[in-house]
């Protein structure tokens, strides 16, 4: 007899503050103000210069005014040094970056990390992080914005007057690395922002429009290869494709970076055969993650025909995990699902079938957009999506006036971010939903007087310790912020009960036990894409994980996501809207009873 749970509506509703940062400051050329954070000419304390491990050593030359740092092979997978204030921290609130110039003094090349540790607003402590590849013998600086991390990209900020830490490290090593720290300083003016990357720029077309009527297009955004003649005229692309059996193809880019479609869900392209010969046009839409699949009409197009061609960015084969996998991998079988980032697009790629005779294609329009909202399976919410003998063993409607709290917890430990609290004032029942409500509210993390403060509140909803289930079907209906910076998420979670001991034991994603993310999202992503994920093996150096970031579905006609997961012994299959989205056959799949979880973080 197989279980399931089914119609329960979860929405996650959040106020949100954009913020714009205002073109990047330019620094002092005549007179560069810079504040050192150790004097290197003279001799500093050690408990100033604290090595990760023995694997490490720290000498000073004071004669070169340099620190030299030497690391030997060994497990640690982050060997290297932290460097601290002379009293509790550096106040820094005047510049606006830390760098540091570092000499590769070992024989193989050296990816180097500087990392700046702080408090910030909201939460206890955060780090700011760049990284730079040095070869031997080559001196670079590392340099880290405030504000800014991992390629510059934004990031939660330490306060600059509180910053308490500063980190240099490499990776895991068989070899032995060593480098020399000649600088180490704070710079810049107070609010630095990064250089425009180019790379790094989003457009967003007007309208979704990326050709037609009211659009320039710059010759340079053509790429024309293997002999493609491709030209503008006018409003549209003249295409002129030679004969022969090679493939062919012209690529429209951005004129800038990237085309930013994550409000699209698909782009059709407008092609008429100019030609005195049959097409087959071939479409794809090109990703910093990968390409879409490539469409094709349904038969080809004969001279003087005109057609539509619609490019989903849903792939027509869903993602299907490694079979047997035994390690950490977010590739799926070839073939199957996509990796197509709709946020960076950088290009359309047009081509035809190769042919005999010269084809010529005339392209009038690409525009993205969002097709109409497909009608819903009938048997969703009702049934699960595979025959079989099912009986219903949960159900919530969140149609009372109180929370349930037979079913429900509101209260457990935030493991997942340092900034908000959980509060029972941001679950909020009414109107046959529950909101898990995230705003900018100072409290203490579940209303405990004495747990951790924090300015930001959220809800949060699981049925630990009171529901569990091991195989069946699981299904939420949810309505998904837009918000950039938030996290909401439908989980399963292992519980196997107080017998089991305490918390993490029960709740060990090892020993037969996973992690499942059924809807897992970001908002930076835009309304049509989420990701589903496995976790196993623990959360330690075991642990492993797999399942993709690029799954997209359309919403039904309210707005909302149903998401769904069949688990059965060896096998989980995710739904969207009664649509197959992702599998993964697998013995590691889990066998522990599980709980529901929802979280709606930052």
């Amino acid at each position: 007899m197989f279980r399931k749970t089914t119609c329960l509506s979860a929405i996650f509703l959040l106020p949100f503050t954009l913020h714009l940062v205002q073109p990047c400051h330019g620094e002092e050329t005549a007179a560069r103000k810079t504040k050192p954070l150790i004097d290197l000419k003279s001799q500093i304390s050690e408990k100033r210069l604290l090595p990760t491990s023995e694997q490490v050593s720290v000498t000073q030359d004071t004669a070169a005014s340099a620190l030299v740092v030497k690391i030997q092979p060994g497990k640690e997978g982050y060997p290297g040094l932290h460097i601290t204030p002379e009293v509790d921290s550096w106040d820094l609130s005047e510049f606006g970056h830390i760098e540091a110039r570092i000499v590769n003094t070992g024989k193989k090349d050296l990816s180097f990390v500087l990392r700046v540790d702080g408090k910030a607003d909201g939460a206890d402590f955060t780090s700011n992080t760049e990284s730079v590849t040095i070869k031997p013998g080559e001196t670079r600086t590392a340099k880290v914005i405030f504000g800014f991390t991992y390629g510059y990209k934004p990031a939660m900020k330490p306060n600059p007057a509180a910053i308490s830490r500063i980190v240099c490290f490499s990776s895991k090593s068989e070899v032995e690395k060593s480098f020399r720290i000649e600088t180490l300083e704070a710079a810049g003016p107070a609010g630095e922002t990064p250089p425009v990357i180019p790379a790094n720029v989003r457009t967003k077309p007007e309208k979704g429009v990326i050709l037609g009527s009211g659009v320039a297009l710059d010759a340079k955004q053509l790429e024309a290869k293997d002999g493609v003649q491709a030209a503008i005229e006018g409003a549209s692309l003249k295409l002129s494709y030679l004969a022969g059996t090679k493939p062919q193809e012209v690529v429209l880019k951005p004129l800038i970076g990237r085309w930013d479609l994550r409000d699209a869900f698909e782009v059709k392209v407008k092609v008429k055969n100019t030609g005195t010969a049959a097409v087959m046009p071939k479409v794809k839409i090109t990703s910093n993650g990968g390409p879409t699949d490539s469409i094709s009409p349904s038969a080809p197009l004969q001279p003087g025909a005109e057609t539509v061609i619609a490019v989903p960015f849903a792939s027509a084969i869903p993602w299907q995990g490694i079979k047997g996998l035994e390690k950490t991998s977010w590739e799926g079988q070839p073939g199957t699902g996509t990796k197509f980032t709709s946020d960076a697009v950088s290009g359309v790629s047009l081509s035809t079938s190769p042919a005999d005779a010269p084809q010529s294609l005339l392209v009038t329009e690409i525009v993205a957009g969002v097709p109409v909202y497909p009608e819903m399976p009938e048997w969703l919410g009702k049934r699960p999506p595979v025959d079989g003998d099912w009986e219903m063993t949960f159900k919530e409607e969140f149609d009372g006036t109180t929370l349930d709290e037979s079913k429900w917890r509101i209260y457990t430990e935030n493991y997942w971010d340092k900034r908000s609290h959980f509060s029972k004032n941001n679950v909020v029942l009414g109107g046959g939903v529950v909101k898990l409500h995230y705003e900018k509210k100072t409290g203490f993390h579940n209303d405990d007087p004495n747990g951790k403060k924090t300015d930001y509140a959220t809800g949060f909803l699981d049925t630990y310790g009171k529901w569990v289930q091991r195989y069946g079907y699981f299904e939420a209906r949810m309505k998904l912020t837009k918000a950039p910076g938030l996290w909401p998420a439908f989980w399963l979670m292992p519980d196997r009960g107080v017998a089991a001991g305490p918390q993490w034991k029960r709740a060990d994603t090892g020993n037969g036990g996973m992690e499942f993310d059924v809807m897992e999202y970001l908002g930076r992503w835009g309304p049509f894409r989420y990701n589903i994920a496995m976790h196993w093996d623990g959360y330690g150096k075991e642990h492993k994980q797999t399942g993709t970031t690029t799954i997209y579905f359309l919403p039904d006609k309210d707005g909302f996501i149903t998401a769904g997961v069949l688990w059965t012994p060896g096998l989980i299959v995710y739904y969207a809207n009664g649509k197959e989205i992702a599998r993964w056959e697998s013995p590691k799949v889990s066998t522990v009873q599980s709980d529901i979880m929802f979280t709606n973080v930052s």
